[in-house]
């Protein structure tokens, strides 16, 4: 099963810019962001397609925030710009195989947006 390992969450202010990165152990997967606020479920921030890039984005991120890959597709960014308090949660990257469930989870990256 492939591994994957979160990186650059933080404490940042209303409207600053944030990056994740998410280091997979293996490509050919589509892979997607997740979060989870305190008292809330988990739910999709955004995945990109292995077989096309193509990117899909929930309603609540779109304009604001991007998902990238690295060319071997073992790296994926979220670039996080405009932040707002509603954007504080863990963030979550998974993997999963194409169109599948997703499956494959890293530990998480604590993201808060405070002033």
């Amino acid at each position: 099963q492939v591994h994957l390992v979160e990186s650059g969450g933080g404490l940042v202010q209303p409207g600053d810019s944030l990056k994740l990165i998410c280091s997979a152990s293996e490509a050919l997967y589509d892979m997607g962001w997740f979060r989870q606020a305190p008292g809330k479920e988990r739910e999709l921030v955004a995945y990109i397609r292995w077989r096309d890039g193509t990117t899909t984005y929930a309603d609540s991120v779109k304009g604001r925030f991007k998902i990238s890959r690295d060319i071997a597709g073992r790296m994926v960014f979220l670039q996080m710009d405009r932040l707002a308090s509603e954007d504080t949660a863990v963030y979550y990257c998974s993997a999963r195989p194409r169109d599948g469930p997703w499956h494959a989870w890293g530990q998480g990256t604590q993201v808060t947006v405070s002033s």
